[in-house]
């Protein structure tokens, strides 16, 4: 139980900070953006991207209540059998990256968000993962 409670607390800040976006704060918005050598962005995420990933990273984090009883919602159990792994298989390839820019496995590595990326974001998405599977396999 304390995994999901943490799995939750987890997803509802990021989802927090993805809301703060959506809203028309900047904090961190620039740092989470992976750029080019040359510091051209990578990616050019709108206001309806960071809506859709906050609300994905709320319904995660509910998703954890409710798989551990911490909030009675009578679903299929085929969303449980489906998103109890799909969840952590999404942190975990986010982890790995694409191999270019993002993830532990990245080619680019002398920008500020590959510094951070490898500080924070991935080991964040690693563990994410990690205990997402531990959830299943011990609960």
């Amino acid at each position: 139980m304390i995994l999901a409670i943490i799995l939750s607390l987890v997803f509802f800040l990021l989802a927090a900070i993805h809301f703060h976006w959506v809203f028309g704060g900047s904090f961190g918005f620039a740092a989470s953006l992976p750029t080019k050598t040359t510091g051209e962005g990578v990616l050019n995420p709108k206001k309806m991207d960071s809506a859709v990933v906050a609300i994905a990273l709320t319904t995660f984090g509910l998703f954890y209540l409710v798989k551990d009883h911490l909030i009675n919602v009578n679903l299929p159990t085929w969303i449980f059998t489906y998103f109890t792994w799909i969840i952590p298989a999404i942190f975990l390839l986010r982890a790995m990256g694409d191999f270019k820019y993002i993830g532990f496995f990245k080619r680019v590595k002398t920008t500020d968000f590959a510094r951070l990326d490898n500080l924070f974001f991935s080991p964040l998405c690693l563990i994410i993962g990690v205990l997402g599977i531990l959830t299943e396999v011990l609960g």
